[in-house]
């Protein structure tokens, strides 16, 4: 029987319904369109890559980083068939064409839209990301490898290596991570030579009440803590065994309340400093274990989180190395370096593949909450498979229920 030709609602057009299946459902085309308004890259005229349609192919670009630009766009465009006749061959837009679509986009509404909608997600219900009544976040850093091109080497630097330089250039990146979920928010990027801590200044603005933030020693310094304890988020941050944190008064649980001061010479007159409570602890029979680690906190009532258990917890923040791994190694492949040959659009194809990442694990969380189970149970490479066969399935309405993970 021959297939009838389906018929779009009046004054709709076939961009109109073209959309990334599952990830549709975080990524909705109304919340894009409304954040390409606010800055100013709505398209004014029809193309053939409209300008909501180039933000999902830059989201696609992440779920197949070892396929061609015409390839993903490709694969993109085979959901629309349905609507037209299945003999009629796709206009597919050629390599110069989807470059200046890009460039026309920029990177900017990528941001925007990952600023807006990537946020933790775990509801009361969600296991695995709760202590006590705390929703617990890492923070951390890593680097990803770009595209060796001049313009890129000069923006984003190289890393040094024991034989002039690195093959790449390099992005940096700080991010939090909901540990429960894995979803890494507020992430903020730059240079390879800018540092983690310079970043992390911006980061800290997406704490905030309710949340225990668990970071390591490289983050821990007077000003970075302060500007953590303004978001009225929790702390729980390793430090170096070196720093000065005296006794100054035991607490019952083996801690103790010791200052610290934003230089010596406040240190000596005692001015301008800030309490912390500090938990020191040793793992015994641990093959590779340090001889002793440092914490400190702003959660000075031990009742309200016994010593013990926050030594426990603070090896929580390795959560943030696995939701790293999943988007370095899982998503965009190992050793794969981002292709884009100009720093705008490195920029572009980072929150792209952040954006991926997010919508991926909003799946799995869904699913774990079905099936009442620990998301951190669930498989996120089956959960990145799952999204990719369902890419070429496009509605106009997100699907009611994720596919099932395992």
């Amino acid at each position: 029987m021959a297939r009838t030709v389906a018929v779009l609602p009046e004054g709709s057009r076939i961009t109109d319904y073209v959309s990334l299946g599952v990830i549709s459902k975080t990524l909705p085309p109304a919340r894009i369109r409304a954040v390409l308004k606010a800055t100013g890259k709505a398209s004014v005229r029809e193309r053939d890559l409209p300008a909501h349609v180039v933000v999902y192919y830059v989201i696609a670009l992440a779920l197949y980083m070892q396929c061609s630009y015409r390839e993903v766009l490709r694969c993109l465009l085979e959901g629309v068939q349905w609507l037209l006749n299945p003999s009629l061959p796709m206009n597919v837009a050629g390599k110069s064409g989807i470059s200046q679509a890009r460039t026309r986009l920029g990177w900017e509404p990528l941001k925007r839209l990952h600023d807006e909608i990537v946020q933790p997600i775990a509801t009361a219900s969600t296991r695995g990301a709760w202590y006590r009544q705390w929703r617990l976040v890492s923070l951390d850093g890593s680097t990803m490898d770009v595209a060796d091109q001049k313009a890129n080497a000069q923006v984003f630097g190289r890393p040094g290596a024991s034989r002039g330089a690195s093959a790449f250039p390099q992005l940096r990146f700080v991010s939090l991570v909901e540990n429960g979920t894995h979803v890494l928010f507020g992430t903020q990027t730059g240079a390879y030579r800018t540092g983690e801590t310079t970043l992390a200044k911006s980061v800290l603005s997406a704490l905030g009440a309710g949340m225990l933030c668990l970071a390591d020693r490289l983050f821990f310094g007077f000003e970075l803590w302060k500007q953590a304890l303004a978001s009225d988020a929790d702390l729980l941050w390793r430090v170096k065994n070196n720093a000065l944190l005296p006794c100054e008064k035991p607490l019952p649980d083996g801690s103790y309340l010791s200052t610290v001061y934003p230089s010596a010479r406040d240190r000596r007159r005692r001015t301008n400093g800030i309490v912390v409570r500090v938990i020191q602890y040793r793992l015994h029979g641990v093959p590779g274990a340090e001889p002793i680690y440092r914490l400190v906190s702003n959660i000075l009532d031990p009742k309200r989180a016994p010593a013990e258990e926050l030594a426990a917890l603070y090896h929580e923040r390795w959560e943030i190395e696995t939701a790293l791994d999943e988007l370095k190694t899982h998503l965009r492949g190992a050793k794969i370096v981002l292709r884009s040959k100009t720093p705008d659009l490195v920029r572009q194809e980072f929150y792209g593949l952040m954006l991926a990442h997010f919508a991926i694990r909003g799946l799995m969380h869904e699913a774990a909450l079905t099936a009442n189970e620990d998301p951190d149970r669930l498989s996120f490479l089956h959960a990145v498979r799952v999204v990719r066969r369902k890419l070429t399935t496009f509605h106009a309405i997100p699907p009611s229920a994720p596919e099932k993970v395992s």
